[in-house]
């Protein structure tokens, strides 16, 4: 990415100033077509509502669904996004920061007697073994290998709160820049509230510095916290504490591949500014190219841009 923004700043200097103040303008206009909420905001099915923290503000899930699918070039699934949670004073047409994806997960009521009990090095030893065999069978799917180096913040469960998170540092193929998966799970009676973080591990310090503002905004409904849970008529799930952080949840419910697709936050901004002024170029050097839509392309294939 750091090579495709430096092509971008001298092509920029080749075509002049002029036409960089217009490719800002498109992405300026695209950016100003979103509708962004604060406050309180409920959540579908009366699982509850989330309280947005100030400095932070909400996009609904068809906004949420289109820059996913339409602009981060994301395959669609009909549990894609509950919504994003954005910092105040970031959009999602920029090449920097981070944004929070909302799901519910109704896997039902997740015990939590293990979660002391975990040995967080051999359970990532065991992650990153089960990873290396998986690529093979990845791979004949025609998706890249992906490399789980390690923790990027070891798990923690807030056993009073009923609140999980974790990050994990991930590597798609060769890709010199690495993929922070920052997880929080929010346990309720019949499933988990997921606030994925996307962002690229660069962008650690910035999410660290912001989870503990997201740590609290879920606020399950009546018949749907933790508390409420009724051992002769609930479901329990599969997965315990454990499972979570290992990432089995996710498979269980068809959501894995989709997830794991959100590879990085990717640089819209430059990936536009490189489709925009790569025609440019080529007009340049008589080379004739049909324009291309803004900010759709991705920076690397769909089917590497997976999480595990």
């Amino acid at each position: 990415m750091k090579k495709l923004i430096s092509l971008g700043i001298l092509l920029m200097a080749a075509i002049g100033f002029s036409q960089t103040e217009d490719l800002q303008a498109q992405i300026d206009s695209i950016e100003n077509t979103f509708t962004y909420r604060h406050g309180t905001v409920e959540l579908a099915g009366g699982i509850g509502k989330i309280v947005i923290p100030k400095g932070f503000k909400y996009l609904d899930t068809p906004q949420a669904t289109r820059v996913l699918v339409d602009l981060w070039g994301n395959p669609s699934s009909e549990n894609l996004t509950m919504g994003l949670i954005v910092p105040e004073n970031q959009g999602v047409m920029g090449d920097k920061g981070y944004v929070f994806n909302i799901q519910y997960d109704e896997i039902g009521y997740v015990e939590d007697a293990d979660a002391d009990e975990i040995d967080y090095a051999e359970l990532l030893a065991q992650m990153q073994e089960e990873s290396v065999a998986e690529n093979a069978e990845r791979e004949k799917q025609g998706y890249g290998p992906i490399k789980l180096i390690g923790w990027a913040a070891k798990p923690y469960y807030d056993k009073e709160k009923k609140i999980l998170h974790w990050a994990k540092e991930i590597q798609f193929g060769t890709d010199s820049i690495t993929t922070l998966n920052y997880n929080v799970r929010v346990l309720g009676r019949r499933g988990v509230l997921v606030l994925n973080a996307i962002a690229a591990s660069s962008e650690l310090p910035l999410v660290k510095r912001d989870i503990h503002h997201v740590l609290n905004i879920v606020q399950f409904g009546d018949g749907y916290k933790y508390s409420d849970f009724n051992p002769e008529v609930d479901e329990v799930a599969a997965w315990t504490i454990g499972g979570l952080v290992a990432g089995k949840v996710m498979a269980k419910a068809g959501l894995f591949a989709i997830l794991l697709k959100f590879g990085k936050f990717i640089a819209i901004g430059a990936i536009a500014l490189f489709g925009l002024l790569r025609n440019r170029i080529a007009g340049l050097f008589g080379k004739k190219q049909e324009a291309e839509p803004l900010a759709i392309e991705a920076a690397d294939p769909a089917p590497q841009n997976e999480e595990s």
